[in-house]
């Protein structure tokens, strides 16, 4: 991807816009901002060495970007565990083996790059729709070594052309928005989760009030405080409501079909098909056959019982005339047996 452009001159930072309804995290006075391994520590987080170290060079080049861009506010490690690492955990927990997930609105890199650290085995895609955010995270994603695609682009847009099993969103826009943006997309992925703030609940009404909610079902599938405060945090599930004895039966998401056999019924057209080109080509041939020898009898190459016998007993036409009788007839009964019903003898 190109490097984002910068001028000479130092710009100041772009003010902060919050699109989501949750409070601002105020850390509480002598909490240390010290490293990440005692930050997860000291809230009782606990995770495997490499994934610490490669969660803390993502942390410092994040940063380090933040500074020309305006990817987070949470620059320091208590914000970043407490808010960014326990909402991408948390959402780790409820995700299936080899899943495929489209982070929608990624901003920093916010679950999506997260998660694919956390768990290895997740199919994840990111997408932003501003221009330099994508760029950003696609260089984060080249540094970490993680092979992960980074789409500039709106997520209901990049459901036109690609199919997703889970869509997850956080921070990006109240849930009356995100229904009008997904609701017309449904028969491309399964299931949205939606991290969200304690407004949830009004949320869940306003979009009620607006009929949002007809064929699809909400469900809270976690709810936790966020360490060192007394504010909550939901993770929301909505679903087509037929939808959701499949993925219940599948653990949260819905495995993949397979591919769907052959029924007798189409193989018996296609053998239709391929009989009717069959006659076609043995027409073909006949005629041009019996077009050679007609023209090479006006020229007196051949005698007419000569052309006969290289056109057959009965001459050319007639040969053509049976080709199609015989071959005909095993087309018409391969269409008969489409019509027999179950149980009657044919």
């Amino acid at each position: 991807m190109l490097p984002i452009s910068q001028d000479s001159q130092e710009k100041e930072p772009l003010p902060e816009i919050s699109l989501s309804e949750e409070p601002e995290l105020v850390l509480p006075e002598g909490v240390p901002n010290d490293t990440l391994a005692e930050a997860l520590n000291r809230h009782h987080l606990k995770l495997p060495k490499n994934q610490i170290a490669k969660i803390d060079v993502y942390c410092q080049i994040l940063w380090e970007k933040n500074t020309h861009l305006n990817l987070t506010r949470h620059t320091d490690y208590e914000k970043f565990v407490t808010r960014d690492l326990v909402d991408s955990m948390k959402l780790a927990e409820l995700l299936t083996p080899g899943e495929h997930v489209l982070d929608v609105g990624t901003g920093g890199g916010v679950p999506g790059i997260l998660l694919a650290i956390l768990r290895p085995d997740l199919q994840v895609e990111l997408c932003d729709s501003t221009g330099k955010k994508a760029i950003a995270v696609g260089e984060m994603v080249d540094s970490l070594g993680l092979d992960l695609p980074v789409w500039h682009a709106r997520g209901e847009i990049l459901l036109k052309v690609h199919r997703f099993q889970t869509i997850v969103i956080r921070a990006v826009a109240r849930l009356k928005k995100i229904m009008e943006w997904f609701s017309p997309y449904w028969f491309a992925f399964d299931r949205l989760l939606l991290v969200k703030g304690p407004h949830w609940v009004e949320e869940r009404g306003e979009s009620r009030h607006f009929g949002q909610f007809g064929k699809a079902a909400l469900r809270k599938l976690d709810s936790y405080i966020i360490p060192g405060t007394e504010v909550e945090s939901v993770i929301l599930q909505i679903c087509l409501k037929e939808k959701l004895e499949k993925l219940k039966a599948g653990g949260g998401a819905i495995p993949p079909e397979p591919p769907k056999e052959e029924s007798r019924r189409s193989s018996h057209k296609k053998g239709i098909k391929d009989t009717r080109k069959n006659v076609s080509k043995k027409e073909k041939n006949a005629k041009a056959d019996f077009a050679k020898t007609e023209k090479a009898e006006k020229k007196g190459k051949i005698s007419k019982k000569a052309a006969k016998r290289s056109s057959g007993k009965t001459g050319a036409k007639k040969s053509v005339l049976a080709n199609k009788k015989s071959t005909k007839k095993p087309v018409k009964r391969i269409e008969k047996s489409f019509k027999r019903t179950p149980g009657k003898k044919s």
